[in-house]
């Protein structure tokens, strides 16, 4: 092999190995984005459900409070 088809060889195998490189970070980057997304909407779901959670919580309260209310007007029908 010449001194010159060994320099293009070299060139050759370092330009397929910067295309690597360069697909490699792309891929890379859109892989981050989708991350990135996913994330945001993952926060989005869990304040959702922490709202709902909430207002579960504040519900079943008032519905506790009203048996209790009950509760206690038979207690007096009772006595």
């Amino acid at each position: 092999m010449s001194p010159i088809q060994q320099e293009a060889d070299t060139l050759s195998s370092l330009e397929d190995r910067i295309q690597h490189a360069i697909d490699l970070v792309s891929r890379l980057r859109k892989e981050k984005q989708a991350a990135v997304e996913e994330a945001a909407e993952a926060k989005a779901a869990a304040a959702r459900l922490s709202e709902e959670v909430n207002s579960l919580q504040a519900e079943r309260k008032q519905v506790r409070s009203r048996i209790e209310k009950l509760l206690g007007q038979i207690d007096q029908l009772s006595a």
